[in-house]
């Protein structure tokens, strides 16, 4: 009889472990195709609502669905084996009431099977976080810049770079660990302050344009792929795959136009008659 060996899925208490540990490697994906492929390197995969700027053109992530989220979600972990997965909570979905937020919580949860969720927020949010820890919802915090915020930010402009801004994501920063998040996503605050919350804080500190300074790291993936036409300043990109993905499309038009595609006799080895 054959023994099949188990790829156990990494879990939220494996990544709050990582506190001061090997560094945690996360990356976005949509898709099972891209999941399968960052499954292989990453510790956590992230759902981000970035979806709405990446598949949707959306320009703010304002617009997702939780049925965006979710049907993304799904398809993120079927493509996944060993990563957790993360589905960021959208706007509207966890803002009104911790009770709101359980409910959306639950639908991702129990329609994509995923492992946790995100959702941004620091001291304003605390209460949902515990409400939803205490009721075995695993939670990922996100503090600093959080673009779902971005009609009363007014632009995606860096946190925190004078020191007599830092108390509030500080006060941030130990509101979400204190409630009982695994993890807190840290995004575009300066380096001083990234260091400073790291070193503070009892959970991983996850950055974004925050320095090397956090327990770890995360990026978009069509950022880094050099997919994206406008990627922040801070990404840097190890692979720059839209002007390869627009050659091969222009090299297969080409061949249409001009009657090169192959045709039968080339895909099945039939010879033309005559």
């Amino acid at each position: 009889m054959s023994v099949q060996s188990t790829i156990k899925r990494k879990t939220a208490p494996d990544i709050r472990a990582r506190k001061n540990a090997e560094p945690i490697v996360m990356l976005t994906s949509y898709h099972a195709h891209t999941a399968a492929l960052v499954d292989r390197y990453c510790d956590v995969i992230l759902v981000g609502d970035s979806l709405g700027n990446v598949m949707h053109g959306f320009e703010t992530t304002v617009p997702v669905t939780l049925d965006m989220m979710i049907l993304q979600g799904h398809a993120v972990m079927r493509g996944s084996q060993q990563a957790l997965v993360v589905v960021d909570m959208p706007f509207g979905s966890y803002e009104a009431s911790k009770e709101q937020a359980f409910h959306s919580a639950v639908r991702i949860l129990k329609e994509t099977l995923c492992g946790a969720v995100k959702l941004e927020g620091g001291e304003r949010m605390a209460e949902t976080i515990a409400f939803l820890s205490d009721r075995g919802i695993p939670v990922m915090g996100h503090i600093g810049l959080t673009p779902q915020s971005i009609n009363t930010l007014g632009s995606f402009r860096a946190q925190g770079r004078e020191e007599g801004s830092w108390e509030p994501i500080e006060n941030d920063a130990r509101a979400v660990a204190q409630a009982g998040a695994f993890s807190v996503v840290v995004e575009a605050i300066a380096e001083p302050l990234a260091r400073k919350i790291t070193e503070t804080i009892d959970i991983p500190t996850i950055g974004i344009g925050a320095s090397a300074a956090c327990d770890g790291q995360v990026l978009v993936l069509e950022d880094m792929l050099g997919l994206s036409p406008r990627a922040p300043k801070f990404v840097r990109r190890y692979g720059n795959l839209g002007p390869m993905i627009e050659a091969a499309i222009e090299g297969y038009a080409t061949d249409v136009r001009s009657r090169a595609f192959p045709g039968p006799e080339h895909v099945y080895g039939m010879k033309a008659k005559g």
